[in-house]
């Protein structure tokens, strides 16, 4: 299997950061890219301080500036993180963001930009039509705009318990906005895991509108594969999830994206050899790897497969992507030699030549 792509950049916790990633891509109306991810510092847990901060290059991702803070934790927030940027109807750059409370609680929250990111609008309570608090994951990169301008977040939603500090298992929602993001409200359909002895349940939920209309949602499990349902209803109801066999998965996030006239997926296989243990470091996040297909094509091969991380002594997990002239940008945690694959951000670049070449 043929490996593709070139590092660009490369961002290592010093210091007190102890964590970088989860971040998003957008370009500018200058021309100029920018990259917000998640900054950890004192800890690498989820629960431990971070915030937002933000990169950006003038020269197509060859180069990138020093970092900046873009946002801090408010005075009653745990933290920020898993970060997404959208270009929004009107020309505003918007900027979701997880805000983990400090009863264990999480807020999806959306902040507007009418100055290409000089200034910022107030958090907005993406869910403010739930009737309680909950545990909420939406990834990094994972806010969908819809051809009709239709904007979905999907969710995975764990109950909290009231005695304990336990969490149910994730189950999936979606909160749509028809309004340009200036109002959210909950679909109707929640799904669920089949399996009663599941441990997690489903997680970590993206999407992805197929040429025909259709929306295709796939799912972090435990099961072995990443599970697949679909939307023929603009994301109100969805399909029983089934897996997708093609994508064995440990538990871990895939990204589905357009690039030129391909679909690109990037997820963590599960290859059939002796040299992996999964029960090893990384939870199984090694190696990396890209699949693509044609956009009107109906399923992934073999044969379209490549490698973006080959190295079995490192991790790799929570992509984001961005589209160039001719290039994709693809940045994702990296651990960097260390024992844990939450660690630092890599970000490399693969050229559609690299990709097409025969």
């Amino acid at each position: 299997m043929k490996k593709v792509g070139r590092k660009v950049h490369f961002m290592a916790p010093e210091g007190n950061v102890k964590r970088i990633g989860e971040g998003s891509f957008i370009r500018l109306n200058n021309g100029n890219i920018l990259f917000a991810f998640t900054e950890f510092s004192g800890g690498r847990e989820d629960e431990d301080i971070a915030g937002i901060s933000v990169i950006s290059s003038s020269d197509e991702g060859e180069s990138w500036s020093e970092k900046r803070v873009l946002f801090e934790k408010g005075e009653n927030d745990l933290n920020i993180m898993s970060f997404s940027f959208l270009r929004m109807e009107n020309g505003d750059i918007g900027a979701f963001y997880i805000v983990k409370n400090k009863d264990g609680s999480d807020t999806i929250v959306i902040r507007r930009s009418a100055d290409e990111g000089k200034s910022w609008s107030d958090p907005q309570n993406c869910l403010n039509s739930l009737e309680k608090p909950d545990y909420f994951i939406l990834n990094n990169d994972r806010v969908l705009k819809l051809k009709n301008g239709r904007i979905i977040l999907p969710l995975a939603r764990h109950t909290i318990y009231t005695d304990s500090d336990d969490l149910s298992v994730g189950e999936l929602c979606f909160f749509v906005s028809d309004d340009d993001g200036r109002s959210f409200r909950k679909t109707d359909t929640e799904l669920k895991t089949p399996f009663p002895n599941d441990k997690i349940g489903f997680q970590e939920p993206g999407l992805y509108e197929l040429p025909d209309g259709r929306i295709w949602c796939y799912i972090r499990t435990l099961l072995g594969y990443q599970y697949e349902c679909y939307s023929e209803d603009n994301g109100e109801t969805w399909s029983t999830p089934e897996p997708n066999v093609f994508f064995s998965s440990p538990a871990s996030p895939m990204s589905v994206k357009d690039f030129k006239d391909l679909t690109v997926a990037i997820f963590n296989p599960i290859p059939e050899h002796i040299l992996r243990d999964d029960d090893a470091e990384f939870w199984g996040r090694t190696p990396y790897v890209m699949a693509i297909r044609k956009k009107e094509e109906n399923k992934f091969t073999q044969e379209k497969l490549f490698y973006l991380e080959d190295d079995l002594n490192n991790g790799y997990c929570y992509p984001a992507t961005f589209e160039g002239d001719g290039y994709l940008l693809v940045a994702y945690y990296h651990s960097n030699n260390t024992d844990c694959c939450l660690n630092s951000t890599k970000i490399i670049k693969v050229c559609y030549e690299e990709l097409t070449d025969n």
